[in-house]
């Protein structure tokens, strides 16, 4: 008799031990769209998720990288999930899917067209911390928040700009309406660029334009802008999608080299126009510091129920002068 409840016990273990496997190696089956889990030959110590709001922006791809790196040097298991394209609903699905999942820490991008303060309390409610990325939720039980300052962002285009133009110019804005994009966030980089004119009276700016979602908004924006009396002889965007549009629009009507552009993001066709002299430079958060240590933040809170309530990953600054060492950097990196 002894035996045999000595052999249902080990058994149990066992199983126990299968349960856990299944959970931290394979992942809930429930969790579809970009879903990796990570891992070292041990059980992991912790199993964080990381939701983004697209799975095909080469931003959100090297946040998940610096992520996954830090994951498999501390042996966590982690999980990204996303929609293909932007789609706060689906982020939305995902956040709470972790949630009940009971996974131990969430990173999650926070899209401003949908209320993410309700879910985030919810974690914080079943002892699941979460840390926000890119944007804020200042108002939730958020643990912590990862990414830059958004008025030294600002500040650094708008330094940028004054190099670009020798400190003469007519400037167009434009601003997107992107609901996943917090407008607190938006004000914050205006104000950094107008603060980094004030001493520069030679730089005017003429208009604001807001942009709707997609790239052909911009390039109808920039048709504007080449129309517009008195001319503009330079543009700020304030992200990728603006930018790349502007710089089409701007091969389009043959107007390189009339107008100077300043804007924001790294992906491969932004660097080839600043390559060609067709956008001067662009600024930018760093997204794998921003991965990475967003789990270093969760694993403190996890082990010393402690971390920075922000944690500053710093502004990048890319122009023609080092746009081909930074594409050899990302490439090493």
């Amino acid at each position: 008799m002894r035996t045999t409840r000595g052999s249902l016990i080990i058994l149990g273990v066992l199983l126990t031990l299968v349960l856990i496997l299944k959970i931290y190696v394979i992942g809930p089956r429930t969790f579809s769209s970009v879903t990796q889990p990570l891992f070292n030959n041990s059980i992991p110590k912790y199993h964080f998720y990381l939701v983004a709001p697209n799975s095909v922006d080469p931003f959100w791809r090297e946040v998940y990288r610096g992520a996954s790196e830090a994951a498999s040097l501390y042996n966590l298991a982690l999980e990204f999930s996303a929609p293909r394209f932007n789609n706060s609903e689906e982020e939305i699905k995902y956040l709470d899917m972790a949630i009940t999942a009971r996974v131990d820490g969430i990173i999650t991008h926070v899209s401003y067209a949908t209320d993410f303060t309700r879910l985030i309390d919810k974690a914080y409610s079943r002892g699941i911390p979460v840390i926000t990325i890119d944007n804020d939720a200042k108002e939730s039980k958020r643990k912590a928040f990862v990414g830059a300052n958004s008025f030294v962002l600002g500040e650094q285009a708008g330094r940028l700009m004054v190099q670009a133009t020798a400190g003469k110019a007519n400037i167009a804005i434009i601003v997107s309406n992107d609901g996943q994009k917090d407008v607190i966030y938006q004000n914050l980089k205006l104000n950094g660029f107008l603060n980094a004119l004030r001493e520069h009276p030679d730089m005017k700016i003429v208009d604001i334009y807001t942009s709707k979602l997609g790239i052909l908004s911009a390039e109808e924006i920039t048709q504007s802008i080449l129309n517009h009396h008195p001319p503009i002889d330079a543009i700020y965007c304030m992200d990728s999608v603006d930018t790349l549009g502007v710089a089409q629009a701007i091969v389009d009507f043959n107007r390189v080299g009339d107008i100077k552009i300043v804007g924001y993001g790294d992906t491969p066709e932004i660097l080839r126009y600043i390559e060609r002299g067709i956008i001067y430079g662009t600024v930018m958060n760093d997204p794998y510091k921003m991965g990475y240590e967003s789990i270093k933040a969760l694993l403190e809170i996890k082990e010393k129920d402690n971390t920075s309530t922000f944690i500053d990953t710093g502004v990048k600054i890319i122009t023609k002068e080092n746009v081909n060492r930074y594409r050899e950097e990302q490439k090493g990196s």
